[in-house]
């Protein structure tokens, strides 16, 4: 994973290079890791952009991602990106 500012760098399924935009950072206290969420901008069937989620170090001395296994961790990940979500919704109906 090659990180710059706000996009990284993954590779995909057929060993090219795919640049993802960053969504946000954080730290779980429950699990004690650090998750990136990015997207690739592409959209699924319904036309909503696709995300991803991923367990990272921030400290930059593992660049590679890591899988989510758990269902607590996906929990935690899909009640963080509502909240983001709700926010976003928020915001636009000020506009």
């Amino acid at each position: 994973m090659e990180e710059n500012k706000n996009t990284i760098t993954i590779m995909g399924e057929d060993n090219k290079e795919i640049t993802c935009e960053v969504l946000f950072t954080f730290d779980s206290e429950q699990t004690h890791k650090s998750y990136i969420a990015y997207t690739d901008n592409t959209t699924d069937e319904s036309g909503s952009v696709k995300v991803y989620a991923s367990i990272y170090d921030p400290t930059g001395a593992d660049k590679s991602l890591k899988p989510i296994t758990t269902e607590e961790e996906w929990t935690i990940i899909e009640n963080i990106l509502a909240s983001v979500q709700e926010k976003i919704d928020a915001e636009d109906s000020v506009v």
